[in-house]
């Protein structure tokens, strides 16, 4: 316990998934938590849990594709808790489609949720952090970030984007005390994992088997990283890229 007592982090995304048990296992570790999402009923379940089991948390209805809500949040969060000083840009959207079957309209909604909307995370938040003098922003990206898969042109595209994007900030906030990484998991046992199975026409079976170690991630071992990343346990660690993939990228 207490891995990060005193640090307000914001955890998007944070109804479902990763997001979810990122977001809850950073109030069990002692950081005062604003969960956001666009699902509102999840999200604010998710908030009440962790109240429920004595962490600090508040669910904020948030799109991350628009300026003015990061702005309305982020000063809503500074108020209320402080911070943030750990920002986790987890929201995100999953597409896999042929290139010539990827709308521009599919192509711009996908880009906007997983890359401008982690420009605009960076953008609001790392002011207050510099400020403090320190800070940890931790991007969620993929194995797609890495790697070449067929069907993931556009999903691989943004998912680079923020890997190269981390290393940019990471470089420009050094001096200042923040630090900027990246997280590429493979799959992991969430709904993005059903959908890429259901979409390949795979069964879980065959996604475990995708991965050397034998079997798919759970969310608690993207939140184990995320844990790290935002803890002091990391200190020396900016413009990383942490692989979570059972083996995927070795091969």
């Amino acid at each position: 316990m207490g891995r990060v007592d005193g640090k307000t982090a914001l955890v998007t995304g944070a109804a479902h998934g990763i997001g979810r048990t990122a977001a809850r296992m950073l109030a069990e570790e002692g950081a005062a938590v604003a969960l956001t999402d666009v699902d509102a009923d999840a999200g604010a379940e998710a908030a009440a849990d962790i109240r429920a089991d004595g962490g600090e948390a508040t669910f904020y209805e948030h799109d991350v594709t628009a300026e003015d809500d990061w702005r309305d949040v982020v000063t809503d969060v500074h108020a209320a808790m402080g911070g943030p000083t750990v920002l986790v840009n987890n929201a995100g959207i999953y597409q896999i489609a042929p290139l010539d079957e990827m709308s521009v309209e599919d192509w711009r909604t996908l880009m906007d949720i997983n890359v401008t909307g982690v420009f605009l995370g960076m953008k609001h938040c790392t002011p207050l952090m510099e400020e403090a003098g320190t800070g940890s922003v931790i991007n969620v990206s993929s194995v797609a970030g890495l790697i070449g898969l067929a069907g993931h042109a556009c999903y691989g595209a943004s998912k680079g984007a923020v890997r190269t994007m981390t290393k940019d900030a990471a470089i420009e906030l050094a001096e200042a005390g923040v630090r900027v990484n990246s997280i590429h998991p493979a799959y992991i046992d969430t709904q993005m994992a059903d959908y890429g199975a259901d979409m390949q026409g795979a069964t879980k079976e065959e996604l475990d088997a995708m991965h050397p170690i034998g079997h798919m991630g759970e969310p608690e071992d993207v939140g184990y990283a995320i844990l790290y990343l935002a803890s002091d346990e990391s200190s020396f660690t900016t413009g990383a890229e942490l692989v979570m993939d059972g083996g995927l990228t070795a091969q």
